[in-house]
This record gives structure tokens, sequence and C-alpha cells, in this order.
């Protein structure tokens, strides 16, 4: 049969249409990337959740998590595990890629192993997988440690991994260059950059869309740090104890700020109870020194504080397992001696102010009469006294000399003079 010219073009251009819409269709569909570049904690794990629920297979072909994190929080971190498990379940493959020198560390190993493919750029690590609970026993590590060899077997096993290669990076503590991971069978493979990958993966030709943690998950992430949360109950305790002697109320408003921020952090980690209670008690012993006085409720309040904030990590009555790896480094301690030092130097001399500010409520001689002085310069015929920390200018009542360091009893005021007498 002799087909017309009309009715053939009419063919061709439906054809044409057909392949342009199926062409449309298949491009219009994105790729997520989603850059973990940060810590495994309460915001990283909303990050990638949220990102993950709101995607189909309709408009996803694929997630890429770009990933270079030293670890973190294994309690996010078997979140993240969940939500990618959800995605893998809709059909939609979830990947792992480590740019150039990053790194898939600690709890990240456990992340990128559940995904559905591992591919790792030049200079790269991962591992080592070691769970860590602070200030548990022996035989909880031992407890957590060897869940978590188990739980990292099933992943490896699950996406078609190295098992064994994989299980030792949590038994031996051990971490594998991209090159030895490659080799071994833990990985894929090898991308130079997340452009080949894509291209390796036949993914260049869609849409590529990245995302980034937002402002929230940042602050998430923030509050996530254990060490902040201890810190910022300790400095809002001692913003109210200032406050108590300076009495404009604008000090207790901070102070109450900080400490509720502390606590909100606490509760996000899903922090050891018995390191809430201890870092509370620190402020308590905190708020008493306005009542002693002396500096020694102070002092021990920054100590228990501190301990507390250690402990805020804890297993102790907590849902967290612990972290990989651990929480508290070298800098972390560091930091925290130097904030104890000067809390304890900002509280004493709140201690001071406050000493000042009670003498001044009281008015004529009567408020300093009879007490103790330390001579601090030579009185001769006018010199400096100290009075409950607080010096003074001094004369003696006849007249006669002082020396310095000598003890003095205060007999009277003249205005901004004390008038003393040697003892």
């Amino acid at each position: 049969m002799k087909v017309s010219p009309i009715v053939l073009l009419f063919i061709l251009s439906f054809v044409a249409i057909s392949f342009a819409s199926s062409s449309s269709a298949t491009t219009s569909q994105n790729v997520i990337v989603l850059n973990l570049h940060e810590e495994i904690d309460p915001g990283s794990s909303h990050f990638i959740s949220s990102a993950l629920a709101g995607i189909n297979r309709n408009n996803t072909v694929a997630v890429v998590i770009d990933m270079n994190t030293p670890g973190g929080i294994l309690q996010n971190m078997l979140e993240i595990i969940n939500a990618i498990n959800a995605t893998q379940s809709l059909g939609i493959p979830v990947y792992t890629y480590v740019p150039s020198y990053g790194g898939a560390a600690s709890a990240g190993s456990y992340i990128a192993l559940a995904s559905t493919a591992v591919y790792m750029g030049n200079g790269t690590v991962i591992g080592p997988s070691t769970p860590i609970v602070v200030g548990g026993t022996s035989l909880e590590q031992n407890h957590t440690e060897n869940y978590f060899i188990s739980y990292m077997g099933a992943l490896a096993q699950e996406n078609h991994h190295n098992v064994t290669a994989a299980q030792i990076m949590v038994s031996q503590d051990i971490a594998y260059t991209g090159a030895q991971a490659i080799s071994n069978g833990l990985v894929n493979g090898y991308a130079s950059n997340l452009t080949s990958f894509l291209a390796l993966m036949n993914l260049s030709s869609y849409n590529v869309v990245t995302q980034n943690p937002g402002y929230y998950d940042n602050f998430l992430s923030f509050l996530s740090n254990t060490t902040v949360d201890g810190l910022f109950i300790l400095v809002g305790s001692i913003a109210i104890l200032a406050d108590i002697y300076h009495g404009t109320a604008v000090l207790t408003i901070v102070g109450i700020a900080f400490i509720a921020l502390g606590l909100l952090g606490a509760e996000i980690v899903s922090a050891s109870l018995v390191g809430i209670i201890l870092v509370l008690v620190g402020a308590i012993f905190i708020f008493l020194e306005a009542k002693t006085g002396h500096g020694v409720a102070l002092i021990s309040g920054v100590i228990v504080t501190l301990f507390g904030t250690f402990m805020l990590a804890s297993p102790y009555l907590s849902g967290n397992p612990g972290y990989s790896p651990s929480p508290f480094g070298t800098g972390d301690i560091i930091a925290a001696v130097l904030i104890a030092i000067i809390a304890i130097v900002v509280g004493l001399f709140v201690r001071r102010i406050a000493i000042s500010l009670r003498s001044r409520k009281y008015t004529g001689s009567e408020s300093l009469i009879g007490k103790t002085a330390l001579v601090k310069k030579a009185i001769n015929p006018m010199g400096t006294v100290s009075v409950e920390g607080i010096q003074w200018r001094a004369r003696t009542e006849d007249g006669s000399i002082v020396d310095a360091n000598a003890k003095v009893t205060v007999v009277g005021r003249d205005d901004l003079v004390l008038v003393v007498k040697k003892q």
C-alpha cells in the first residue's frame, strides 16, 4: 500500500513528539546530592531524614550522599541508616561518594556500607568504626562493641561489601585507605570527583539537585554537643549568681536562657539522666555561693558541673548507645579546663563585687566599726587597709604609724576614710 507524503509526515512527527516526551520524562527526574560534610548528630540526621522523606520514584532516580565526616552519635547514625533503607525499599538506590581527601570515619563508615554502592576519591579513608561508651564499664564497652560488629557485618552482607573487612574496622579499630578498601572489596570503586562518579553510574543526563543542611539543622548540631550543653548551664548559673548581687534581672534572664538551651541540647541527644542531675546539682552549689559568700560553694559547683558535663555523654539512663569516635578529644579537655578557670575567676570577682555592694547598703560608721582590717599600705599618716576584700583609705585615731601587713581595728569612719587603731 502506498503511503502519501502527508500521512508519512504525520507519523514521523508523532514519533518525534513521543520520543521527545519520553526523553523529557526521563530527564525530569532528579539525582539528589546530599552534602554530609559534618558530624553525625541530630542536625545531620534531621537533614538526611527530611531530604529523603519527600522523594519517590517519579521525581528521583537516585540519591548520592557526598560524605566527609569524622563520625559522631550512634543513635543518629542508626536514624540515617533507617532513612536510607526506607528509600531503597522504594526502589531508589542510595549511593555514598567520598570526595578526594575526605573520609567516611567511625559512624560515617556504617552509613556508607548501608548504601547501595560506595565510591571513593583520591586520598580518602574509611573507618575506624569502634563504638565508644563514655564513662561506661569494660563490660558495657564490650557489649556495645560486639553488637556493632554484628551490625556492621549485616550491613556489609546486605549491600554486597566485604563482610570480614567491614567487621575488622569495628573489632580492631582499623581504617582503610580508599585504595585498600577498593582492593579488598569493601567499597565498589574509584571516582576522581562527583562528576566522574555520576558518569560511572549513568546519572549524568539527569537533573542534579544539591542540598545542604539548613539553619535549623545547624542549630540542632550546635546544641547536640554535650560539652556546649554543660558549659551553657555553667555560664547560665554564674550569670544568675551575679544578678543576685547586681539586682537588674538582665543577667537572670540571660542565665535562664543559657540553662534552658543547655537542657534542650541535653534532651536532643538523649543525654544521661545521671549527667543532667550532676550538672543541676553543680548549679545549686553555685547558687548557694550567694548565701555562704566564701567561694567554696562556687568552686565546688564548677567542678561538679564539669564532671556532670562529661557524664552527659554516658549511657547511664540514656537512650543513646554511644559515640564513634569519642565525643571528647584533647581540645575539648583543654577548653573545659580553661573555661573552668575563667568561671572560677569570674565567680570570685563577682563575690568581691557582692561584698562591695553589700557594704554600700549601710550608711554611717556603724557598718564597719569593730571589724578587723589588714594594712595594705603603711599608714603614715594616711594609708590603705582591706576590710572583707575591699580596700579603703585609712588613718589612725592617734596619728601613730602602722606598718604594712599589720592588723588594725576599725573604730570610726570619716566619709570615705576609715579611722583605725592598732590591735
